[in-house]
C-alpha cells in the first residue's frame, strides 16, 4: 500500500488532442501513472478527450471520461465520484497544469475537498510566471539572463531600448514556445512583441538579452517527500541556444560538459527544485552555458512536471520517470521503490549509461505550404526519433535512418546539397535538415572553423562529422571485393547503413550484406539496463551495435550478445516510427493492443520501434523491445537473430506497410493479409479491375506517368480532377484541379518531388457526401465495426473531417450499399485482419474512393465510442487463433460520437488554412452528443463547406 493510506481514489488529467508542442509523450507518462497507481490498489479516474491514445483505453483506468478538458467537465466528474481524494495534474503537459490552475482559482478543488498531489500551485505559478521565476533565481543566487517582464506594449519598448538587440521575447503560461521569438533587428520588434503579449493568457512577456551561441543543457530530476533528489539524466542540445529544445537535436549523456561544470549545474538544479516548493515528483531544468573556458551557467527555466524530455530521458536510461514520480506523489520515498529494470536495486540511484542516445525531431513542413521553415524559439516539429549506439556517430546515424524522409543516414546517398551558397544559407538560418547539411558542408571542403563560426555548434560534434566523412572517402577507394574487413567493421561501428556503404562502393546493398555475413560482421544486441551492466537486468530492452571479437585465455573467440533467443513461438510487431501528420499516435495504440493480443495467444512478443514518446517503446509493453530504426536492414537482422513465426505489418501505419514487399521478397511470413493483397489495394489499376469484376462503382479514373499523359486523360475524365500519387500517407501531394494549367503545374511538381511515381487522376465527385467503414475479416466472414459519415463534403481528407458514428444522414438504401460493398471488397482482397474503406455518395449511389487493408486512424476512435477491443479481436484473427464468428460483438453507444480534428496552424501564422485532400490535422478529440439537435453538431454542420480548397 502507498505510504499515504488515506489516498484511495485519484483523478488524473490527460493532455487532450495532439498538437505541435504537446504530443504523445503525455500519453506515455499518463499511462505509466495509471498503471503505477493501480499497482497500489488506488482507484483511478481519468479525464481526457483524445480517442487515439492507449491512455483512454478502458483497460487503463477504473473510470475513463472522454470529455472536453474544461472545468465544467472536471465538476461533472467530481460530482459523479465524490470519493476522489486527490488530483495528479503533472502527467498531462501544459494543458493539465493550466486546467488545474483554473480549477484552483475557481475554488473547485476546495469545494470537493480534493488535494493536488505531485506539485503545488505555488510551484506552477513561480515557474510559469517569468517575473516571479526571475525574482526567485536572484534570491537564491542563481544567474538568469538580463531580463525584465512587460505586461504592456509600451513597457516592452522601454525594455528593448535599455537592453539593445538581439533580444528574446517569451510569453508567460504558454506551451511549446508559443509566442516566443528572437529579435535581431529593431524593425521586427513591434510585431513580435504584439504576438507575444497576445498569445500569453495573462498578456505578459519576459524580454531577455539573447544568449546567442551559448550551449544548452537539460536535467531531469526526481524528489521524494524526504527531500532525496536524484538526477536521472543530463541531456545536451547539439544546437546552441535559440532553437526550442523540442526542435533541437539532443544527446545524452552530455558530451562537451566538463565534470567541474556538471557538478555546479547539478547543485544549481537541486537548489532550484527545492526552492520552488515542497512537493514530491518530477522536474525538468534547462540551463545555458557560455561556450568559453569560464563555462558560466545561467538558468533558463524549470518545469515542475514530466515533460517531453522526461519521456526521452526515461527511454534513454531505462528509468521510468513518470511511474516513479507517481509513486512519490502518493507518498513513497525513493529508497522504498525498486529499480524497475534490475528489480534488485533501489530507485534511489542515478542511472549510468554505457551508450549514447541521439534524438532528432521530425517535421512536417510539406503539409504547410508557404510556411516559415526556419527553426527558432517556437516549436514546430510534430514528432521525434531516438537512436541508441555505442558512440555518438552510431547513434546519430541510427536516428537519421529512423526519420523516414528517404535518407539512409548522413551522406553517401547522393541526396546532399552541393551548391556552396545553398549550404552556407542553410547553415546560417537553422533549418530542419541542418543535421544533413553539416555533412554536405564538410564534403564540399568548407573548414570546420567556418562551420563553427556560422552555427556555433560545438567543435567536438563537428569533428565527429569530419571523421565520418574521412571514413567515407577512404572506403570509396575500394570495391566490394577488395574492401578490407577492418574498414567494413569500422563503418558499421560508426553507424553507416549497408545501403550507404553500397553507395560508396558502387554496388548493391545485398552485396554489402552478403560480404558482412561472410566476414562474420554481425549485429550484437546490448541491454539498456540503467546501471552500465553493474547489476543484472531482468527487462529485455535492447539496442544493436557491432563489436570486435573477444579472445579468452583459452583461445576461444566470441562477440558478447545480451539478447538470448528463447525456443518459444515469437511474433514481431513493427511499430509506426516517428509521429507525423497522417500517421500519429493511433497506430501506437494499435501496435500496443496487437502486442497484448499476441501475448494472450501464447506468443513471445517482440516490438521494433524508434519513437521515444510512445507506450509501444515502454520497457515492459512487449516481452522484448528492440529500440531500433524501423528501417529494413535493422529489421532483417533482428528477424535473422530471433527467427519469429511471422511479422505483423498492418498495425504500424504506412511505415510498417512499406516494408511488406521486402519481407515478402525475403520469404518472411506476413501475419494476416498477404503482401499481394496489400499491394493490390495500393495499385489503383489492379484495384479498379477488382471493383469492376465485383460490380462495385468507382469514380472514373486513369493513371499517368507524365504531364502529357495527364493532359490527355483530362479530356476523357473531365474536370474537376483529383490528382494523387501512389503509395503515400495522409493524402500527401493530393490536390483537386479545375483546369489544364493547374493540372500541368501540379503534375510537374509531383513528379519532381516523387520521381517515377504513378499518378492517379480521378473524376472528382463534386458535392458528394463522404463516408468510411472499418471492418474485421477472417477471409470468410466480415464484421463491420463502424460506419462513419463525414460532416464535411467529399474532397477534404478523412483525417481532417469531422466524422459521426453512426451516420446521421444516410438512408437505408445507401447504408445497405456501404455494407454490401465493404463485405465484397474485404473478401475479394482476401483480408485477414482489419480493413478501412472510404466512400463517396452522390445521388444515392455509393462509389469507392479507396480501400486500406490495415489498421486505420479511425479504429481507436470506434473502439472507444463503442467500448469494444477491436484491435485485440483483429490481431487474434490475423494470428489464426480466432474466427470472426467466435466473438460476441456488443457495441454500446447512446446518441452519436463525433471525431473532431485538431490543427496546429497557430505555429504557422501565414499559411493557407483551407482544407483539402491533403491531411493537415495533428490530432483529434472525441465528442459525445445525445442527438442531432445538439448546438455543437449544428455549428459543425453549418460550417462544413467553408474550408474546401480546390
Amino acid at each position: 500500500m502507498p505510504k499515504r493510506k488515506e489516498l484511495k481514489s485519484v483523478l488524473i488529467i490527460g493532455s487532450g488532442p495532439i498538437i505541435i508542442g504537446q504530443a504523445c509523450e503525455f500519453d506515455y507518462s499518463g499511462s505509466q501513472a495509471l498503471r503505477s497507481l493501480r499497482e497500489d490498489g488506488i482507484e483511478t479516474i481519468l479525464i481526457n478527450s483524445n480517442p487515439a491514445t492507449i491512455m483512454t483505453d478502458p483497460s487503463m483506468a477504473d473510470h475513463v471520461y472522454l470529455l472536453p478538458l474544461t472545468t465544467k467537465s472536471i465538476i461533472k466528474v467530481l460530482k459523479k465520484h465524490p470519493n476522489i481524494d486527490a488530483v495528479l495534474p503533472t502527467m498531462g503537459g501544459q494543458t493539465a497544469l493550466n486546467l488545474c490552475i483554473e480549477a484552483a482559482e475557481k475554488g473547485i478543488w476546495e469545494d470537493f475537498d480534493t488535494e493536488i498531489i505531485g506539485v503545488d500551485i505555488d510551484a506552477i505559478n513561480i515557474t510559469e510566471d517569468r517575473e516571479k521565476f526571475r525574482e526567485l533565481m536572484e534570491k537564491i543566487g542563481i544567474g538568469v539572463p538580463p531580463q525584465a517582464s512587460a505586461t504592456s506594449f509600451l513597457k516592452g519598448k522601454e525594455i528593448a531600448q535599455e537592453f539593445g538587440f538581439p533580444l528574446v521575447i517569451r510569453a508567460s503560461y504558454t506551451l511549446g514556445g508559443a509566442g516566443a521569438s528572437i529579435v535581431h533587428r529593431q524593425e521586427d520588434f513591434d510585431e513580435l512583441l504584439s504576438i507575444g503579449l497576445e498569445v500569453s493568457p495573462i498578456h505578459e512577456v519576459m524580454i531577455d538579452k539573447a544568449l546567442i551561441g551559448w550551449k544548452e543543457y537539460e536535467l531531469e530530476l526526481l524528489r521524494d517527500a524526504n527531500d532525496n533528489v536524484v538526477i536521472i539524466c543530463t541531456i545536451e542540445n547539439m544546437d546552441p541556444m535559440g532553437i526550442h529544445t523540442g526542435d533541437s537535436i539532443t544527446v545524452a549523456p552530455a558530451m562537451t560538459l566538463s565534470d567541474r561544470t556538471f557538478q555546479r549545474m547539478r547543485d544549481m538544479a537541486i537548489k532550484m527544485m527545492r526552492s520552488i516548493g515542497d512537493f514530491a515528483g518530477g522536474c525538468n531544468v534547462q540551463f545555458a552555458v557560455s561556450p568559453d573556458d569560464e563555462e558560466d551557467i545561467i538558468a533558463i527555466e524549470i518545469n515542475p512536471r514530466v515533460s517531453r524530455s522526461s519521456a526521452l530521458a526515461s527511454k534513454a536510461t531505462g528509468y521510468p520517470i513518470a511511474k516513479v514520480a507517481t509513486k512519490l506523489a502518493v507518498g513513497y520515498h525513493l529508497n522504498e521503490l525498486d529499480n524497475q529494470i534490475t528489480k534488485s536495486t533501489s530507485a534511489l540511484f542515478e542511472p549510468s549509461v554505457d551508450y549514447v542516445i541521439v534524438k532528432i525531431p521530425r517535421w512536417n513542413f510539406d503539409k504547410f505550404e508557404g510556411s516559415d521553415r526556419t527553426l527558432g524559439l517556437q516549436m514546430k516539429s510534430v514528432g521525434e526519433v531516438m537512436g541508441i549506439g555505442r558512440s555518438f556517430q552510431e547513434a546519430l546515424h541510427k536516428a537519421t535512418q529512423s526519420l523516414e524522409i528517404k535518407r539512409n543516414g548522413l551522406g553517401a546517398d547522393g541526396k546532399g546539397y552541393t551548391d556552396y551558397e545553398t549550404i552556407i544559407q542553410k547553415l546560417t538560418v537553422p533549418s530542419w535538415d541542418r543535421v544533413f547539411v553539416i555533412y554536405d558542408a564538410i564534403q564540399l571542403g568548407i573548414p570546420l572553423s567556418r562551420i563553427h563560426d556560422i552555427t556555433k555548434i560545438d567543435m567536438w560534434f563537428l569533428k565527429q562529422y569530419e571523421e565520418l566523412h574521412c571514413l567515407e572517402k577512404e572506403i570509396s577507394k575500394y570495391t566490394v571485393e577488395s574492401l578490407p574487413r577492418e574498414l567494413l567493421l569500422e563503418a558499421k561501428q560508426k553507424g553507416f547503413a549497408d545501403r550507404q556503404i553500397a553507395h560508396m562502393l558502387d554496388c548493391y546493398e545485398s552485396e554489402v550484406h552478403k560480404k558482412r555475413m561472410s566476414q562474420d560482421i554481425k549485429r550484437v544486441y546490448k541491454l539498456v539496463d540503467t546501471c552500465a551492466a553493474e547489476f543484472k537486468a531482468v527487462t529485455p530492452y535492447y539496442y544493436s551495435t557491432f563489436e570486435e571479437e573477444i579472445e579468452t585465455a583459452d583461445g576461444k573467440r566470441y562477440v558478447a550478445n545480451d539478447s538470448d533467443v528463447s525456443d518459444r513461438k515469437k511474433i514481431v510487431v513493427l511499430g509506426s516510427g516517428p509521429n507525423r501528420i497522417g500517421q500519429g499516435i493511433e497506430f501506437d495504440y494499435c501496435c500496443v493492443h496487437g502486442v497484448l493480443a499476441a501475448a494472450e495467444c501464447g506468443y513471445e512478443t517482440i516490438m521494433i520501434n524508434c519513437n521515444p514518446e510512445t507506450v509501444s517503446t515502454d520497457f515492459d509493453t512487449a516481452d522484448k523491445l528492440y529500440f531500433e530504426p524501423v528501417f529494413w536492414e535493422h529489421i532483417y537482422d533482428i528477424i535473422l537473430h530471433e527467427k519469429p513465426e511471422g511479422v505483423i505489418v498492418q498495425l504500424g501505419g504506412q511505415t510498417a506497410l512499406k516494408l511488406a514487399e521486402k519481407l515478402d521478397k525475403y520469404g518472411i511470413k506476413i501475419i494476416g493479409t498477404s503482401f499481394d493483397s496489400l499491394d493490390l489495394a495500393e495499385d489503383r489499376g489492379s484495384f479498379s479491375r477488382l471493383l469492376q469484376e465485383n460490380d462495385i462503382p468507382y469514380p472514373e479514373f486513369g493513371v499517368a506517368e507524365s504531364a502529357d499523359e495527364a493532359l490527355e486523360l483530362a479530356d476523357k475524365l473531365k474536370f474537376p480532377l483529383l490528382v494523387r500519387p501512389s503509395y503515400v500517407l495522409g493524402g500527401q501531394g493530393m490536390k483537386i484541379v479545375i483546369n489544364k494549367e493547374e493540372l500541368e503545374e501540379h503534375v510537374v511538381d509531383l513528379l519532381r518531388k516523387i520521381p517515377n511515381n504513378k499518378l492517379l487522376l480521378d473524376h472528382y465527385l463534386d458535392g458528394a457526401i463522404e463516408a468510411e467503414a472499418d471492418a474485421i475479416c477472417d477471409g470468410e466472414d466480415v464484421y463491420i465495426i463502424g460506419i462513419m459519415e463525414h460532416i464535411e463534403p467529399c474532397g477534404i481528407h478523412s483525417g481532417d473531417s469531422n466524422a459521426t458514428l453512426p451516420p446521421f444522414n444516410l438512408g437505408e438504401f445507401v447504408m445497405q450499399q456501404i455494407k454490401d460493398h465493404t463485405r465484397k471488397i474485404a473478401l475479394a482482397l482476401k483480408t485477414v485482419g482489419l480493413i478501412n474503406i472510404q466512400f463517396a455518395i452522390k445521388d444515392d449511389k455509393v462509389f469507392i474512393i479507396e480501400a486500406n487493408p490495415r489498421a486505420s486512424r479511425t479504429v481507436p476512435f470506434i473502439a472507444k465510442a463503442y467500448g469494444e477491443p477491436y484491435v485485440n479481436y483483429a490481431t487474434k484473427v490475423m494470428l489464426g487463433d480466432k474466427k470472426v464468428k467466435d466473438f460476441n460483438f456488443n457495441p454500446q453507444l447512446e446518441g452519436f460520437a463525433i471525431k473532431q480534428p485538431v490543427f496546429s496552424f497557430n505555429k504557422f501564422p501565414n499559411v493557407n488554412k483551407n482544407l483539402g485532400p491533403e491531411m493537415k490535422s495533428t490530432g483529434e478529440s472525441i465528442l459525445f452528443i445525445d442527438n442531432l439537435k445538439d448546438d455543437e453538431f449544428y455549428n459543425l454542420y453549418t460550417r462544413r463547406k467553408m474550408y474546401l480548397s480546390k
